[in-house]
């Protein structure tokens, strides 16, 4: 979430005008950070909001680097009519996230549209221009549909299919059309929903794909994973060819399954944020965040391992967690993980490790 208040301290900076009940002006967002874990010094280069991360990431390598982008971005100021809160960064500071060098933005979720078509259009024209993929939203129906597809030297390719839903605040009105941009949205979790996307998963898949299903779902805070979130995935699983269940919406991290040798992340969790000094929820800890890295036999896209590193952000940076944190977080995935038979062990140097049975 790298717009109003990040946005702010980036080198380029929108008009910090804002249309929320309590707030309006992004700048507030920054001076609620600064009270809580002291002064930012601004403008932040572009790299600085990773912080500790950038190490993180030269040190594992991945193949392929995909977040879910929760914000537009853009300069326009056509706000969607009637919305409680509206995202965006402005587009000079596209850095920040090819700093990071992220492959794939997913873009079906509920902030993407904050400041209207313009803003969607002028995103997606960004990224694009920034050489990041995008799925999950597009100019019509048809790119909406089309899964990011990020091609991986002597591996394959991964592709990644992306949905928003209604219960995660994604508007009906917002879901692309023949004729209109928006986002690939996801009317409900039914076999009829199976189907249509295994069709769309088996006229693109290859052998040595693996295939990502990113979905935001659900509501922003509460560890319990509904029922039919739990069918949903394991049917994507047994018949649609999905090797990955990439959930979002919650703001915290919720329990995590490994079903049929497949990854279903229920809810990974808020990373990058602007919350800082923000009351309410205390509870989940939204300061703290997970890095989660997928290692899958291309093969047949099973599971080989699941790493994930605790972090915490402050002054808008990402730091590693201390190890009081990650006890905390590793308690919380062991309990929530117990339905899925799913445990956490941690390494020396503060890594969990995914078990599973």
């Amino acid at each position: 979430m790298t717009g109003r208040g990040i946005d702010q301290v980036l080198p380029f900076s929108n008009d910090p005008v804002l249309y929320e009940h309590y707030v309006r002006n992004a700048k507030r967002y920054v001076q609620l950070a600064e009270e809580v874990n002291g002064p930012i010094n601004k403008p932040v280069d572009f790299a600085y909001i990773w912080g500790d991360a950038l190490d993180v990431f030269q040190h594992v390598s991945p193949d392929a680097r995909i977040i879910n982008l929760e914000t537009s971005v853009t300069t326009s100021d056509d706000d969607w009519p009637g919305k409680g809160i509206h995202y965006r960064m402005h587009p000079g500071n596209i850095r920040c996230l090819t700093e990071a060098g992220v492959d794939c933005c997913v873009l079906a979720n509920n902030h993407v549209l904050d400041w209207g078509v313009s803003g969607l259009e002028e995103t997606l024209q960004t990224l694009t221009e920034a050489n990041i993929k995008t799925a999950g939203a597009g100019h019509n129906l048809d790119m909406a549909l089309a899964p990011a597809e990020l091609a991986i030297a002597d591996k394959g390719r991964v592709l990644v299919f992306a949905f928003g839903m209604e219960s995660s605040g994604v508007y009906s009105a917002m879901a692309a059309t023949r004729e209109k941009p928006g986002i690939n949205f996801l009317s409900d979790l039914s076999e009829r929903s199976i189907r249509q996307i295994r069709q769309q998963v088996l006229t693109q898949k290859r052998a040595g794909d693996i295939v990502v299903v990113s979905i935001h779902w659900g509501g922003n805070w509460g560890y319990e994973i509904p029922e039919e979130q739990v069918w949903f995935a394991r049917r994507l699983i047994d018949t649609a060819g999905v090797d990955i269940i990439h959930g979002h919406s919650s703001h915290h991290f919720k329990g995590i399954e490994v079903y049929h040798d497949k990854l279903v992340l229920y809810g990974c969790g808020d990373l990058l944020t602007d919350y800082e000094g923000i009351g309410g929820h205390k509870e989940y800890r939204g300061d703290l965040g997970l890095m989660y890295f997928v290692y899958i036999d291309p093969a047949n896209g099973r599971l080989i391992d699941l790493q994930m590193v605790p972090m915490q952000i402050r002054r808008f940076q990402l730091h590693r967690a201390s190890k009081v944190d990650s006890r905390w977080m590793q308690d919380i995935l062991n309990r929530e993980g117990k339905a899925f038979n799913s445990s956490i062990e941690t390494r020396k140097d503060n890594y969990f490790l995914l078990r599973w049975l």
